[in-house]
């Protein structure tokens, strides 16, 4: 029961940060087509989305103390087919044949990742958390890890090698400690609440520490990652890597397939693969809407709408097009 409140908890986390992002972009552009603009802080529909969005984290943070990492980490996915779903609604997009194929492929592989998760206790104490820290199949893990990123590091820092793989393969690595540091300050959070007092050990502040210089460092590389490529090319693939990065460090670290047969490990790796697919199918070949902004604000001239724009005339020398009437008497002038 435990297991399945962090699974509906995480599904509904990730379902609220989809709707959160659609009503921030539905703020946006009611503030472009306003005649009078004003920063978009100042908004309620704005403030709106973002106090959804700090829900919604919050609601994902809280799963990871009831439910393994393996199983928290795939139903991200849930955000991608939710916001693809969401947005016909909210920003009134056609819905594509892509659409409804990836979601069926998603939601397929959502059922078998359900079915098939390790089933493991998520009562982890301090204790606990400092012998996994020392264990070898970890440090093993992390010297390969940090020899990984400081490997991709110098290729991104010397070499200056930005490429979509080598930016979100370096956000993964970071989100690898990410997963293991929250589900670790969670799990002891949920204990000191029910009475069994964790956070008077020092460990509690190492991994919240952790927690927060990673999380740091993967959001500096992915917003590199969203400035250089457009986010149909980066949700997919950070998506992919992020949900990896974050099984293996759930399998490693926590142990959590130690007790898996051979069967319910290949359904749920099967399922994480329709998963991706689903993913990669829905932002597939999805375009990027920019906002057509004016050369000129035309908001304040009779006849002339907000997003109308003043284009340079073939005929005359000076921007914007003219009367006839109007230059001759500029020039005598």
């Amino acid at each position: 029961q435990t297991q399945l409140f962090g699974v509906l908890l995480a599904a509904a986390s990730n379902f609220l940060v989809s709707v959160s992002l659609n009503i921030q972009k539905c703020a946006h552009l009611q503030l472009v087509c306003q005649a009078e603009q004003k920063p978009y802080y100042r908004s309620k529909l704005w403030w709106c989305g973002i106090t959804l969005l700090g829900l919604g984290e919050v609601g994902n943070f809280t799963a990871y103390g009831f439910a393994p990492i393996t199983l928290v980490a795939p139903l991200g996915c849930v955000s991608v087919i939710g916001s693809a779903f969401i947005s016909v609604f909210f920003l009134k997009k056609t819905m594509r044949t892509a659409d409804i194929l990836g979601g069926t492929l998603t939601i397929t592989g959502i059922y078998l990742l359900v079915t098939f998760a390790p089933n493991v206790p998520q009562e982890l104490t301090a204790r606990q958390v400092q012998n996994y820290l020392v264990s070898w199949p970890f440090l093993v893990y992390s010297v390969l890890e940090i020899l990984i990123f400081c490997i991709l590091l110098y290729f991104y820092k010397r070499k200056a090698v930005k490429h979509i793989v080598v930016l979100l393969m370096m956000v993964a690595l970071l989100a690898s400690l990410t997963v293991i540091a929250v589900k670790a300050v969670s799990s002891m959070i949920a204990l000191s609440v029910k009475g069994k007092m964790q956070l008077t050990n020092s460990v509690f502040y190492i991994m919240s520490v952790l927690m927060a210089t990673s999380c740091a460092f993967q959001i500096k590389f992915l917003n590199q990652a969203m400035h250089l490529y457009e986010a149909t090319a980066v949700v997919p693939v950070n998506f992919v890597f992020f949900t990896t990065s974050a099984i293996i460090s759930g399998v490693i670290f926590y142990r959590e397939f130690q007790s898996a047969t051979l069967l319910s490990v290949f359904m749920f790796l099967f399922g994480c693969l329709l998963s991706f697919l689903g993913v990669i199918v829905i932002a597939r070949n999805k375009k990027e809407e920019h906002l057509q902004i004016p050369f000129i604000d035309c908001g304040h001239i009779p006849g002339q709408k907000l997003t109308d724009k003043i284009q340079p005339d073939s005929h005359c020398s000076c921007y914007g097009t003219l009367n006839k009437e109007d230059d001759l008497v500029k020039r005598q002038s």
